[in-house]
């Protein structure tokens, strides 16, 4: 029962149904400079509230 009601909990959690769905973001930039041409960008999501991410 307790394994059932954790599914559940995943569950409801992934469609977003106790609260917003995270969307994932996303940025890319090239930068040219008096050092060359440089790139980063980075990747994450976001529900509004909470993001998280990591760049490179």
């Amino acid at each position: 029962m307790r394994t059932l009601a954790i599914m559940a909990f995943v569950a409801l959690a992934a469609c977003g149904a106790d609260g917003d769905p995270f969307k994932p973001t996303g940025s890319f930039g090239v930068n040219i400079g008096s050092g060359g041409v440089s790139t980063g960008g980075s990747i994450g999501a976001t529900n509004g509230k909470v993001s998280v991410g990591i760049g490179f």
